[in-house]
């Protein structure tokens, strides 16, 4: 189970992403929040799941018959299960990317949107990011 988000200060402006995986036992395995530079809000929602699936491919020492990805973006998760659409060339790019990563790991996903408050571990890291480059960048 992997809980991922990501989060823009303007839309284009300051982004980030975040994500919490956990075991099947449901224990913490790793986490990991990062600043990326200006991008929608939308980029740092997909850049969420990229990370997370760069992360699995580097480090799964066995094979995982599923993995379920909880975020807080309908757009994000709808579009990732194939139900809607993807017309910015941007976010394609990145969907092929999640794509192949997927294909790497070699098993199911699932893609499942909740409201913001059920994310809240990913959500932390997405702002703990942002304030600490904007620490950083001043």
């Amino acid at each position: 189970m992997i809980y991922a988000d990501g989060g823009a200060r303007g839309n284009p402006g300051p982004a980030a992403y975040g994500f919490v995986i956990y075991d099947e036992q449901g224990s913490k395995v790793y986490e990991e929040g990062s600043a990326m530079g200006n991008a929608t809000n939308n980029v740092a929602e997909y850049s969420a799941v990229v990370a997370a699936l760069k992360y699995l491919v580097s480090s799964i020492q066995y094979p995982v018959s599923s993995i379920k990805f909880i975020l807080d973006s309908k757009l994000v998760t709808e579009q990732l299960s194939g139900n809607w659409k993807i017309k910015n060339e941007n976010l394609r790019n990145l969907y092929f990317t999640i794509k192949e990563l997927e294909q790497k790991i070699g098993a199911k996903f699932i893609y499942s949107a909740v409201p913001r408050e059920q994310n809240q571990e990913a959500d932390r890291l997405v702002n703990a990011a942002l304030d600490a480059n904007l620490v950083e960048g001043s």
